[in-house]
């Protein structure tokens, strides 16, 4: 076989085996189950994020709630954050990032700006009233922020187990993966934690000896 014919067998046996190994990308349902490995997921953020709104929502005691002397009735929060205590890295702000649009489109809060939002607005007075671009008579000032009624902040937790392979489970091995996500509103002036809710995410995934 001459060489130059026989490179050309060897590239096209390399495409042939790439093209076999590759897929086309697909756009799939980001709200259904993913079942891909029992690490923190979307839809765990969007379960948990969901559940936890409409607990806030319905709860008695901010139904009774009385905002301090305004028109609007509704109940000014600030989103303080999630604390991660999992062995995932996690992206915690994803769900308050999620709870809050959510309470914001429930029609019954209102949302203080929480640190990153503080930040851009911070710069935003800055230039508006040192930049000398902006009309005085419209530029924005410090010291007319809404002051939020409750502040809010969280803890999520992971809890591991596995169960080796055996003889028992035919070579199988398991693993759990327990999710606890945990909630609370204290009212800023007084201290008084006035709700609180947790919630639970279980996953279990067995692996043969080759694999899952």
């Amino acid at each position: 076989m001459k060489p130059m014919f026989k490179q050309l067998i060897l590239a096209l046996a390399a495409a042939a085996t790439v093209s076999a190994c590759s897929s086309t990308p697909t756009y799939e349902d980001p709200f259904a189950s993913e079942t891909v490995t029992i690490d923190f997921s979307t839809n765990d953020l969007l379960t948990l994020s969901g559940d936890m709104v409409n607990s806030l929502t319905q709860s008695g005691a901010l139904v009774r709630y009385k905002v301090s002397e305004r028109d609007d009735p509704r109940v000014i929060l600030v989103m303080a954050g999630v604390e991660n205590r999992t062995s995932e890295h996690i992206d915690t702000s994803a769900i308050t990032d999620e709870m809050r649009t959510q309470l914001l489109q429930s029609g019954r809060f209102r949302i203080s700006s929480e640190t990153r939002g503080q930040d851009a607005i911070d710069e935003q007075i800055r230039f508006q009233q040192g930049s000398g671009k902006v009309d005085p008579a419209q530029a924005k000032a410090y010291g007319r922020q809404i002051g939020a009624d409750l502040v809010i902040w969280g803890t999520l937790r992971s809890i591991e187990k596995e169960r080796g392979r055996s003889l028992e489970s035919a070579g199988r091995k398991t693993e759990l993966l327990d999710y606890q996500f945990v909630l609370t509103a204290a009212d800023i002036e007084t201290g008084e934690e006035l709700w609180a809710n947790s919630k639970y995410i279980r996953k279990r995934e067995k692996r043969g000896i080759f694999g899952s």
